[in-house]
């Protein structure tokens, strides 16, 4: 069996969904190719995982007047809390709603281009796993 499963419509991976999917699940790579776009489908927590591994959440976290700080170096994001979890929760909203706004509005402005892939982790992780992330996320 090839390590590819290659499509050459969309109309042809819809015809074929069932073995589309099924490619996926037993790791093959699956593409489709739309007009001049090719995509490539695979299980999302196949890519989560790669996202986890991959985007760094560079968190540091400290006190100031008896609050806990959680702030992503490099990054605009910055949240409090009474202790670490606290500081960690908020921190995984304020990026859930950054997500949000980034999918309605913030996609195409240059300054948040290069945050796809950070979206994308935060889209594709329930809130364990965010918090998982923003505490020993990244190689």
């Amino acid at each position: 069996m090839p390590i590819t499963a290659d499509y050459g419509s969309f109309t042809d991976a819809r015809l074929h969904l069932k073995d589309v999917l099924d490619a996926t699940e037993q790791g093959r790579i699956v593409t489709v190719l739309r007009d001049a776009h090719l995509s490539a489908v695979m299980p999302a927590e196949k890519l989560r995982g790669y996202f986890h591994r991959t985007v760094l959440p560079r968190v540091k976290v400290y006190r100031e007047d008896g609050r806990t700080i959680a702030l992503m170096q490099d990054r605009p994001f910055v949240s409090e809390g009474e202790d670490i979890s606290g500081a960690l929760a908020d921190l995984a909203l304020s990026l859930r709603e950054y997500a949000d706004d980034w999918e309605d509005r913030l996609q195409g402005a240059p300054n948040h281009t290069a945050n796809w892939a950070l979206v994308q982790l935060i889209k594709l992780s329930d809130e364990d796993q965010l918090l998982d992330w923003l505490e020993c996320g990244g190689e």
